[in-house]
């Protein structure tokens, strides 16, 4: 048995296997909080990253973005490239996932196309290279405007699975500057199929025309297929008020969703972190948002 993750320590954190972290996360009824954070950037508070900053008020995993596997750096940190991740984990204890790109070669984009960074995309070499530096998890998806496509999602997690032992999230938050639904059951089919372990879709809320009824059917989808889903705030609305967060959070509770996302877009790359803790404390209360806060990493 594994302890859920709202009431585990560091201790016990970092050393679950996927499937027990896959466990732990199931076993937490829809109240686990995963923060992204831009890593490129100068951090909020500039001496310290604002992964940690997130882990404090309220962050239960943490997704790093525009990371790049080629130049390994995170502002606030001052650690060799093959000891960047551990250190980090050491400083948060939490696990700790990064942001991969499956930018398809030739596609219409909706908006002017933005060229990335060779690493930050899903590719094979990237796969094995966040292996390496210990990485708990990857995420698929697209930033604003970069061209990635629900077909290409599906096949960069085909190669992730062959060379990647950590839990792999793949869907998209947003359009990613191609005009396609964003998610749809035959999207998540196909993901379920190739082996996703957890599902990202939209927030209820966050894109147009998703709406909760959308959703709950695909949580009840990929639930009957033992994969999670996460739901994700990637449209600059975690810099809202916290009124908004709460009642997105809670929209998507209902609906049945084992993971909240909240964005990168507010303060340095990071969601105001008030709104985290607002996230936290509608879906679980003080008590585990406090516990969480309080309890020492050294646990």
């Amino acid at each position: 048995m594994v302890k859920r993750f709202i009431s585990a320590n560091t201790s016990d954190l970092l050393t679950m296997s996927a499937k027990d972290l896959k466990q732990s996360i199931r076993a937490s009824e829809g109240r686990v909080i995963l923060s992204e954070n831009v890593v490129s950037t100068p951090a909020w508070i500039p001496d310290i990253t604002n992964s940690e900053l997130a882990r404090a008020f309220g962050a239960d995993l943490i997704l790093l973005n525009t990371f790049d596997m080629n130049h390994p750096h995170i502002y606030g940190l001052d650690a060799t490239n093959d000891d960047l991740i551990h250190t980090l984990k050491k400083l948060v204890g939490r696990p700790i996932g990064v942001n991969l790109e499956p930018v398809a070669p030739s596609v219409e984009h909706m908006s002017d196309a933005l060229a990335i960074a060779t690493g930050r995309l899903a590719t094979k070499a990237n796969f094995k290279r966040a292996e390496a530096l210990g990485f708990d998890f990857i995420c698929l998806t697209g930033n604003p405007g970069v061209g990635v496509t629900n077909e290409a999602l599906v096949e960069a997690l085909s190669v992730a699975k062959t060379v990647f032992s950590g839990l792999v999230i793949a869907g998209k938050m947003h359009g990613a500057g191609v005009n396609e639904p964003v998610m749809t059951s035959a999207v998540a089919k196909q993901l379920i199929a190739n082996g996703v372990d957890v599902l990202l879709v939209p927030a209820v809320g966050t894109v147009p025309g998703f709406d909760q009824d959308q959703l709950r059917a695909l949580v009840e989808q990929a639930h009957e297929h033992d994969v999670l889903v996460m739901s994700a705030i990637g449209t600059s609305q975690e810099s809202a008020d916290p009124a908004l967060i709460q009642h997105i959070a809670l929209e998507n509770k209902m609906a049945g969703v084992d993971i909240q996302h909240i964005g990168d877009a507010g303060y340095s790359g990071l969601a105001p972190v008030e709104n985290i803790t607002a996230m936290s404390i509608a879906i679980r209360g003080k008590r585990h948002t406090y516990s969480l806060m309080a309890r020492s990493i050294n646990r």
